[in-house]
């Protein structure tokens, strides 16, 4: 398995999911974290059954992501994303809240070969 990441930070925006003819599905979000001293925001996405994650979550909520660094080559260019596959509300001292639902258990993030990507 990738080599996990976290990121703490407030939820800025939840887009829609995508759904692509292959059944592949992905949803973005931006977390803004303001840990510096200017506020980067950052774009991650979910895929598969993770999407669902990002319903308990709305702007404005601080929130751990626990991610992963993808990497893909396609028609001469690379791409790279930001996965995430856990999600975590916090409370404002930064101490993890009420749990939020677990990623479903039929998807790791090795599971995503280069024909599932949407590009």
């Amino acid at each position: 398995m990738s080599k996990a990441y976290e990121l703490d930070g407030t939820i800025k925006e939840v887009m829609e999911t995508k759904t692509f003819p292959s059944g592949f599905c992905k949803r973005e979000f931006v977390v803004t974290e303001d840990d510096d001293r200017y506020p980067q925001d950052i774009k991650l996405a979910m895929v598969k059954n993770n999407c669902g994650l990002l319903d308990t979550v709305k702007p404005g909520d601080r929130v751990r992501v626990t991610f992963s660094l993808r990497g893909n080559l396609y028609q001469g260019r690379y791409y790279t994303d930001l996965q995430a596959f856990k999600l975590e509300r916090l409370e404002p001292d930064g101490s993890t809240a009420e749990p939020l639902p677990e990623a479903a258990d039929d998807f790791a993030v090795d599971e995503i070969s280069d024909a599932d990507m949407p590009f």
